[in-house]
């Protein structure tokens, strides 16, 4: 079942290249029957020679092989290019498929499955494919048609001889048959420690200034060696049954030949077998030796591939939970006026028995600046992950200018929200490139502008390269109060109708914050703001502030309104005053 449903995934990869394949598999045909009637006028060559010696038959025959040898040269040179070029395009579109799949699924996807294991599978398992559908189909095609084509020509010449030769291969088939699991298992296990090793190698490029903080090198090369060990010990399992398997089928298919010398020559002594035509079987169980040692690689190829594919569709067979439905609504950007409305709005993280949002009402007005404050872990963030829709929230709860968000086009719900998350990711490009990554043919003055409404232009302008100066994986160059508000810059300037400041100005000082959100909410285009922060004195300065605990709104107000009432507000203005006098 598990072998039937693989099969149909490959071939559906090569569907699309039917013609390539086919001519490749047509040039291999062409090239075993020339191969094959080689032998015959080699025979044809030795029996003349046995009657008589006639220079100019031999020429004759001689100029024939020559003419047949170069033809199949050439010929098998396009079946490779077709069949090699095959193998090729099904890894490019695989690829190509794998990527455009990942940027359709939801980020908690990315949660339980690592980069490192992600990248091995959309780069060595891909090349496994590859080899399967290019090495694989022209070694299997080309053992097939030497079979298929060689073995009537063997029996016409000598049936007892034939049948003697390849009685040693059912217990080749036998050997194949018993390895192959086996064989299967084991690539499993090196696809899996490779992928881990992946994981662990992009993990710790990622956080080498941490391991150096720490001094953790030491560690890291314990675990790494430990890594590395598992892959060894995989790969030489792999490798004792390989070794093992290849040269008895191999050995194998030697024997044939040994059967043939030994039986032909005692046919030719007592006569009943013409001298030409025990060349002729000679060279023709050579021909079979090749492709039969062959088989075992094609074994290793199908393998690897076989276990590639179950790896490769795993991440394509996952439905995006969050994705456009049929009954969707377009909501054009220009149209989009800001409003946002929640009504009974809950969430729990899946494994979770708490709920991480629990039955939230609230309007904000289109152009308001709204902030929002709590405790650790009371769902600020879950709040600002819902509204653009990266969490999988039940329909009829949230509604932007009073459309349900799961109802409105993702690219266009994305569009009319522009969100800083917690974690400032930058690009591994200029900074220039970081802010208009929202929109990449937006001028300079355009990036400038913005980058002094988030209060970084002065800072960018210190740099020796100013806005080409590059920033280095995730931005590691730049500090986080940097990074936090070049992220800020690139989000505003695609000039979304509503901003999302989830924590993004934590590594800045209040006073800055403060000045950066007086520039949010001035300008005649206001912007609707959900500001989510810890730093009091930056959310007093909002139009309205919401007090979130445990996944619940339990106060709303102006700062005025909220400190001339009891609650968890005036706790955290009372310890937040405390903290500015110890500072």
């Amino acid at each position: 079942m598990a072998n039937s449903r693989r099969l149909r995934k490959l071939l559906a990869y090569l569907r699309p290249y039917w013609r390539e394949a086919t001519f490749g598999i047509t040039a291999l045909l062409i090239v075993n029957a020339l191969g094959v009637s080689i032998p015959l006028l080699i025979r044809a060559c030795v029996d003349q020679l046995s009657v008589e010696f006639s220079f100019n038959q031999v020429r004759h025959l001689i100029i024939q092989i020559v003419l047949f040898s170069s033809a199949m040269w050439l010929i098998r040179m396009a079946s490779r290019i077709w069949l090699f070029g095959v193998g090729r395009q099904v890894e490019f579109d695989l690829k190509q498929q794998i990527f455009e799949h990942l940027l359709k699924l939801e980020p908690s996807y990315f949660v339980t499955n690592t980069a490192g294991d992600l990248i091995n599978r959309a780069t060595s398992d891909v090349d496994n494919i590859r080899r399967l559908l290019g090495f694989a189909v022209l070694s299997l095609a080309n053992t097939v048609f030497a079979y298929v084509l060689t073995l009537p020509v063997m029996l016409t010449l000598s049936v007892d001889l034939t049948l003697a030769s390849l009685a040693v291969y059912p217990f080749m088939f036998l050997l194949v048959h018993l390895f192959s699991e086996r064989l299967r298992t084991e690539q499993l296990a090196v696809q899996e420690r490779l992928s881990d090793m992946s994981e662990l190698i992009q993990e710790d490029v990622s956080g080498i200034a941490l391991i150096k903080i720490y001094s953790q090198e030491e560690n890291e090369r314990r675990a790494f060696a430990s890594q590395n060990r598992q892959l060894l010990e995989a790969n030489l399992k792999l490798a004792k049954s390989r070794n093992t398997l290849f040269p008895l089928i191999g050995g194998l298919a030697t024997v044939s030949s040994f059967i043939i010398i030994w039986l032909g020559a005692t046919r030719i002594t007592n006569g009943s077998l013409a001298v030409g035509d025990f060349v002729a079987l000679l060279l023709y169980v050579e021909r079979l030796v090749f492709p039969t040692a062959l088989l075992g690689f094609t074994i290793t190829a199908y393998q690897r591939g076989e276990v590639s594919v179950d790896r490769i569709e795993a991440i394509l067979t996952v439905t995006p939970k969050i994705k456009d439905e049929r009954d969707r609504i377009h909501l054009p950007l220009e149209q989009v006026r800001g409003e946002l409305t929640a009504r009974n709005l809950s969430y729990t993280y899946p494994g979770s028995m708490t709920p991480a949002l629990e039955d939230i009402s609230f309007t904000i007005a289109p152009g308001e600046t709204v902030a929002i404050v709590g405790a650790i872990g009371s769902g600020k963030s879950t709040l600002a992950n819902a509204i653009p829709r990266l969490l999988d929230i039940e329909p009829g709860h949230l509604f932007l200018d009073g459309v349900d968000i799961t109802k409105i086009v993702l690219a266009d719900l994305r569009s009319a929200i522009a969100y800083v998350p917690q974690d400032s990711f930058l690009f591994s490009t200029t900074i220039k490139n970081n802010i208009r990554y929202g929109d990449p043919v937006s001028e300079q003055q355009e990036v400038e502008h913005t980058a002094k409404t988030a209060q970084i232009h002065q800072e960018i302008t210190n740099f020796p390269q100013k806005y080409e100066t590059l920033v280095g994986e995730r931005g590691i160059t730049l500090s986080g109060g940097q990074r936090q508000r070049t992220a800020l810059a690139r989000a505003m300037l695609v000039n979304a109708p509503m901003l999302i400041l989830d924590d993004a100005l934590s590594s800045v000082d209040n006073q800055t914050a403060t000045a950066i959100l007086r520039n949010l909410s001035g300008g005649t285009q206001r912007k609707t703001v959900i500001f989510i922060t810890h730093q009091l004195s930056a959310a007093a300065t909002a139009d309205r502030i919401f007090v979130m605990d445990k996944g619940k709104i339990v106060q709303t107000g102006t700062q005025i309104e909220l400190l001339q009432q009891p609650g968890l507000y005036r706790t955290l203005w009372s310890q937040h005053q405390i903290e500015e006098l110890l500072h």
